[in-house]
């Protein structure tokens, strides 16, 4: 193949196509119509071809059809299918690219540069196209793939391009061992271009690279071929107007674009993100079913005795724990096929109830804490079910919340009496911060930082090695719990008579509300869930499990099904239809996608998609 999915060359001027991506060689002006004059293409729609005997005469085509035509015809050229291509190019009276800009394709893919920067002197007046779009790279970076859509001087376009085509000449010449004459691009055609000389000075130390190899992997370029060409020929490309040269693989740039949409825009897509189109219909619009979504119950976990305070699953997905105003703390083994819950383990004694519970990177460990009066936490062996260290520094400590440290090694305590302890794994305290009320805790992924809500309605990050702290989010209302996105970049707050809001970390903005939730006094913790995390779940005293998509304020789902306050939800980090909810009426309820139905029932749901 080709550069740019081209099938092979075929001689100019041949009547067939000449260019390398399937290119009539015809002249045409700018808006793809054909023409016999003008060597920039430019000119009314009378030049185009003859009507032939007993031909109907054609319709003038629009511009959206003429785009459309083109865009097909790049595709199909893609493919091969190069007849095709040059019939539809004749019988529409449209064409792929300006014939200037099909001789330099070929130049730039044949490798014949002096031809290529010729070529630049006829494609510089198309450049001046009132239509032209030119994209400028940052001056700074090096030969860069991203680029943005600004104004810029032609002639500084035209040096950008030639600078791209001798520095791809640049590097030929040393993988075919030609130092010399790489030498002398360097110094007589490269640098004069007085363009990007931090570049230069990274090309002129290839120079001491002793093979090709060592060239390849240190310029991290494909070595002279179709491939480094066709790569850098699409760098060109952004600095044309498409009227003269269309964008590299342009149909599937723009279905792709309409697919991601389509699923940006559907409440419920709670699947795997997946940019390849052969993994989706481009014939029926991307809809998925409420069906599909975790909002029906699976299971009523009813074996503690009491209010159940905290539910989170582990890292890896394959375990629950729930923790009791009973004093127990239950582990729950998560089926790999159908998703249901059983009893793993019971770990008892935790004589105050259990109201926060954190697994370890590892998940080899997990440690409870208790309510406000809790002086102590328990650090449980997950797999032996045995205490590996009880806790406590002082009877008047409240230690109520945890956080581990990323290496696992370490984690964070504290409590609203005014502790905050960084620990081992055997509870020696390692460092301390004084006069800290601690309401809920978070490491960082940094293994530096620690985020603490505090009793003046705030985040704060305190640095344990530095020990310096800073300010991160100010709320008018008590923060009640938090939660941080895998990325670190969102927190979910908890805020007491508001609800539930999200928060920019980096930025410090507050980016949404949600409604709906019933947030009182009462702890309630809340979570990010899905794939990508797109989802929030909370609870709320009102006894319902509340479920927003992350860029809508409105909920998506209110499920019902417990009697009393809804303390806590957590969603399965590995299986983004499997949902967790912990309530004061003693149960945890477990939430998942409808039950299998039938197929008239399931084609009866098609039908309603579709409509």
């Amino acid at each position: 193949m080709q550069a740019n999915g081209a099938a092979g060359e075929e001689p100019a001027g041949s009547g067939s196509l000449s260019a390398h991506n399937g290119e009539s060689s015809e002249p045409a002006h700018s808006n793809g119509l054909l023409s016999n004059n003008n060597n920039n293409g430019l000119s009314s729609s009378s030049s185009a071809p003859a009507e032939q005997p007993g031909v109907k005469k054609k319709k003038r085509l629009s511009q959206a059809d003429e785009d459309v035509i083109r865009l097909i015809g790049q595709h199909l050229h893609g493919l091969g299918l190069n007849q095709t291509v040059e019939l539809l190019m004749q019988e529409s009276g449209c064409r792929l690219e300006h014939p200037s800009a099909t001789k330099f394709r070929n130049h730039v893919m044949e490798g014949e540069w002096d031809k290529a920067e010729n070529d630049l002197n006829e494609l510089k007046s198309l450049v001046h196209s009132p239509h032209a779009v030119v994209a400028c790279r940052p001056s700074s970076g090096g030969s860069g793939s991203e680029h943005s859509s600004v104004s810029c001087p032609t002639t500084d376009v035209i040096r950008r391009m030639k600078f791209l085509l001798l520095q791809q000449k640049y590097l030929e010449y040393l993988e075919d061992g030609k130092v010399l004459e790489a030498l002398q691009v360097l110094r007589c055609e490269l640098t004069p271009l007085k363009y990007n000389t931090e570049r230069i000075h990274v090309l002129s130390g290839y120079l001491m690279c002793s093979h090709a190899d060592d060239l390849r992997a240190k310029a991290e370029w494909e070595g002279k071929g179709t491939a480094s060409r066709s790569k850098l020929l699409d760098k060109l490309q952004t600095y044309l107007p498409p009227s003269v040269m269309l964008p590299p693989r342009r149909l599937q740039t723009l279905l792709r674009q309409a697919v991601e949409l389509q699923r940006d825009r559907c409440l419920y897509h709670n699947t795997k993100l997946d940019n390849n189109l052969d993994s989706v219909s481009l014939l029926i619009d991307h809809v998925c079913s409420r069906k599909q979504f975790p909002c029906f119950t699976q299971q009523v976990l009813t074996e503690h005795c009491n209010e159940v305070w905290f539910c989170k699953f582990s890292n890896d997905g394959t375990k629950l724990a729930t923790g009791s105003k009973d004093t127990t703390v239950i582990i729950w083994q998560v089926d790999p096929d159908t998703h249901q819950l059983k009893l793993l383990k019971t770990l008892e004694g935790h004589a105050y109830g259990v109201s926060y519970l954190a697994w370890s990177p590892d998940d080899n460990y997990l440690i409870a804490c208790g309510p406000d009066d809790c002086s102590e936490l328990w650090l449980w062996n997950v797999q032996t079910g045995e205490l590996r260290t009880k806790m406590s520094q002082s009877h008047e400590d409240s230690l109520t919340s945890v956080a581990w440290n990323p290496d696992g090694k370490r984690f964070v305590t504290g409590g609203q009496r005014g502790q905050f302890y960084q620990c081992d794994l055997d509870g020696n305290l390692l460092d301390s911060w004084e006069g800290v009320r601690v309401q809920c805790l978070w490491c960082l992924s940094d293994g530096k930082t620690v985020l603490a809500s505090d009793t003046h309605q705030r985040i704060r990050g305190y640095n344990f090695e530095d020990l310096t702290d800073r300010n991160i989010v100010q709320e008018d209302h008590p923060i009640m719990s938090f939660t941080i996105s895998r990325n670190g970049r969102l927190a979910l707050l908890n805020v007491a008579t508001q609800g539930v809001h999200l928060w920019d970390l980096q930025d410090r903005v507050l980016v949404r509300k949600y409604q709906g939730v019933t947030q009182g006094f009462y702890t309630i913790h809340s979570c990010f869930g899905g794939h990508n995390e797109d989802f929030i779940a909370s609870g709320s005293e009102d006894h319902k499990v509340y479920v927003w998509h992350k860029k809508s304020e409105l909920p998506i789902a209110e499920l019902t099904g417990h009697t009393r306050t809804v303390n806590c939800v957590s969603w399965n980090p590995q299986i983004p239809s499997l949902m967790a909810s912990a309530s004061d009426d003693g149960t945890v309820r477990i939430w998942g996608p409808a039950p299998y139905v039938d197929n008239q029932e399931f084609e009866e749901e098609c039908s309603s998609m579709d409509s």
